[in-house]
């Protein structure tokens, strides 16, 4: 009989974008951590630039399966409109205090995340920080200055799914 295998599982969390044409367009940025999609609501988007901190609301969690949703949500279901998904892959957390990684559970208690995406689109590191400028559950998200951080490149422009590679126009009638 052979012995249990005591080698841990490798699995790295996920992380998807969103582009949902909802009441307002905005992109959705959703972090595994415990078991669920924790988001944030970032109207202006993701940016590669560091200079640029762009607003970001926490909103409810959702499901780990709803990663893979694109789609048009019907009215008059909360968040009609179209949904794609614009970058998805990996991260690892890299934020750390006195040379050991802070569980992402604290991270978010916290205020202040720090990850490393592996996506389509986005590599590198990414930040979310809790401020109080906003009511509520405002953020802000920032690209970090890494090897891919870019103040001349718009991603935005990049504007196909990074699951099917169609637009929200395609998505929207493929959905009809």
């Amino acid at each position: 009989m052979a012995a249990p295998s005591t080698q841990k599982t490798t699995k790295k969390p996920i992380f998807v974008i969103h582009k949902h044409a909802a009441s307002h367009l905005h992109y959705d940025v959703r972090l595994e951590i415990d078991g669920v999609l924790k988001s944030w609501a970032v109207p202006k988007g993701p940016s590669t630039n560091p200079a640029q901190k762009h607003l970001a609301v926490l909103v409810e969690d959702h499901p780990l399966d709803y990663a893979s949703f694109e789609g048009v949500i019907s009215p008059p279901s909360y968040g009609a409109g179209t949904v794609m998904v614009w970058d998805t892959g990996t991260y690892r957390n890299i934020k750390a205090k006195n040379g050991l990684v802070v569980p992402m559970d604290q991270c978010l208690k916290n205020g202040r995340i720090e990850v490393w995406l592996e996506g389509k689109k986005l590599t590198g590191g990414y930040a979310l920080i809790r401020t109080k400028l906003q009511k509520g559950e405002g953020w802000l998200l920032l690209k970090m200055n890494d090897a891919h951080a870019d103040r001349r490149r718009n991603i935005l422009k990049e504007d196909t799914s990074a699951a099917t590679g169609r637009s929200m126009e395609e998505i929207e009638e493929a959905s009809s």
